[in-house]
């Protein structure tokens, strides 16, 4: 793969727009100003580090802290609550569970007594007002110090080492000092490589190593915060992000050049990911699983629409910074520090689309969805032109919705269509007048087999009710019926839209499919 060029990792001393900072004398990048100005009476941690460096006369190390401080705002670590809707706080932790499945259960019981339940912010600590100059001075020389004493480092240019070594967080957890940590845990490291040039090796030794004392636990997906080094040393355990995390700081403490990609919403499939990617001595960036698998040994377990990097920058072409008419934004996507990576992962293409119903006046934003866990989830953005809409980089063999973003919910403003490589775009629009009967197996993908008889084995469960939905400006019932040991059958069906066939009582994990030659059609 390529290595992706990101936007905004020019030296923040030698570029842009400059104001004078009184206190410390000499100009100052706008961005550096602005963070020391946002910090209100922190700003003065901010302030020290940069007189140290100039004290010091270290220009390399002076123009990383202003690197590091112009690209502050926005990063933090919020802590939260279990709260139901009366904004009452229940107390949860899911660390009183032995397992995920007693958690899933207890949590159950919980909404039973209390209603619907979710976590809602309590306190943001942002680094500007909380970050110490100690810890930011001892971050960027332990990051120095890898950079030029680790022998597979050595490859690594100034912008390379800005972007994939010297961050000193890999999301939104807490702050805590994890470079000296792992930079002498893995300090003989080279002495047991056959090869210490390459970052390649040095990882998988790492992660290896990583491998013995932590690992994946499905109890945190009700964890509402990404872990820091010491829960996550004291637990051994959490989800992917804590999983890549862990693994940043051991490589990024050593040198290695080791970032963060995410999908926001699996296409093919129910909830998200995020796993790691090292860059190599080519300057390819390979993908691996931090505490799971190593570099040019992992593969993802389904399809992506869209990956994202995770960057400390903020990238200037984000949806943030750009002008837009609603002030609300969905989610992650108003996020200022990650860059789309698709064309990395898959092939890709664009797609024009045309909208079913007029945008308000008050919205110039579409927004590509996938169907993820019984929910169209947005995973990009393009703007509005006329009555159409072209998105860019979408892989290929799924299927999308556009949709506005209105009143903090995703409203279906179009078709789903399918992006095909061969056939182009095709759109599943009913045909209301013509109808025929469908004959049901599964509620996602699983290999058809026929009976003896010629009747298609049914993966149904009999006595569970079903019910068939299609899609049209929502899922529409086409009512219920309950299996048995053969295919569920369903009259007056329309033709050529998107279906859902939902158990009574499921998670709404069933996967969307047409229906093509007497087939389901699994997306």
């Amino acid at each position: 793969m390529k290595q992706t060029v990101l936007t905004g990792l020019l030296l923040a001393a030698a570029v842009g727009l400059i104001v004078v900072t009184c206190s410390l004398g000499p100009k100052l990048p706008v961005d550096v100003s602005s963070a020391i100005e946002a910090a209100g009476d922190n700003g003065a941690e901010l302030e020290k580090v940069i007189t140290h460096y100039r004290t010091a006369g270290d220009t390399l190390k002076l123009e990383a802290a202003l690197f590091l401080i112009g690209n502050m705002e926005g990063h933090g670590y919020a802590t939260y609550d279990l709260k139901d809707t009366a904004d009452n706080v229940v107390t949860f932790d899911v660390n009183d569970y032995p397992s995920y499945d007693s958690l899933k259960t207890s949590f159950s019981a919980l909404e039973a007594e209390h209603g619907e339940l979710d976590f809602g912010k309590k306190e943001l600590l942002t680094d500007v007002e909380s970050i110490t100059a100690d810890f930011l001075i001892t971050q960027i020389d332990y990051a120095f110090r890898a950079w030029q004493e680790r022998p597979w480092a050595a490859h690594l240019s100034l912008d390379e080492f800005y972007q994939y070594v010297l961050p000193y967080r890999g999301s939104g957890e807490p702050l805590e000092p994890w470079r000296k940590y792992f930079f002498e845990k893995y300090a003989d490291l080279a002495d047991n490589m056959t090869d210490p040039t390459d970052p390649v090796e040095a990882a998988s030794l790492i992660n290896d190593d990583i491998k013995t004392y932590f690992t994946f636990d499905p109890r945190y997906y009700y964890h509402p915060t990404d872990l820091g080094l010491a829960e996550m040393l004291q637990t051994g355990v959490g989800r992917c992000e804590d999983m890549t995390n862990i693994t940043i700081y051991a490589m990024r403490a050593n040198g290695l050049a080791v970032t963060s990609d995410y999908t926001p919403a699996w296409a093919d499939a129910g909830n998200n990911h995020a796993w790691n990617a090292i860059l190599t001595r080519d300057g390819q960036v390979t993908p691996f699983m931090g505490a799971e698998a190593n570099p040019r040994h992992y593969r993802l377990a389904h399809k992506p629409a869209k990956v994202y990097r995770k960057t400390f920058a903020q990238q200037k072409d984000n949806l943030v910074f750009q002008e837009h008419k609603q002030e609300k934004l969905p989610g992650w996507l108003r996020g200022k520090s990650y860059v789309d990576v698709t064309d990395d992962y898959v092939q890709t293409c664009s797609a024009t689309v045309t909208l079913t119903l007029e945008a308000p006046d008050s919205v110039d934003i579409a927004y590509l969805c996938v169907f993820n866990s019984g929910e169209w989830k947005p995973i990009d953005w393009a703007r509005i032109n006329g009555d159409q809409v072209t998105f860019d980089g979408m892989g290929k063999q799924l299927i999308y919705l556009p949709g506005l973003y209105l009143n903090k919910e995703v409203v279906p403003y179009g078709w789903p269509f399918l992006v095909d490589s061969t056939t182009g775009r095709q759109q599943f629009e009913v045909e209301e007048d013509n109808l025929f009967r469908a004959q049901l197996t599964s509620t996602t993908r699983r290999k058809q087999v026929a009976s003896t008889d010629g009747i298609e084995k049914s993966f149904l469960t009999p006595g569970v009710e079903y019910e068939l939905f299609y899609f049209d400006d929502g899922w529409q019932s086409l009512g219920k019926a309950t299996a048995t040991d053969e295919p569920l059958v369903f009259d007056d069906v329309p033709v050529g839209c998107l279906y859902w066939l939902v158990a009574e009582d499921s998670d709404q994990e069933e996967r969307p499919f047409s229906y093509e030659d007497g087939r389901q059609v699994w997306w």
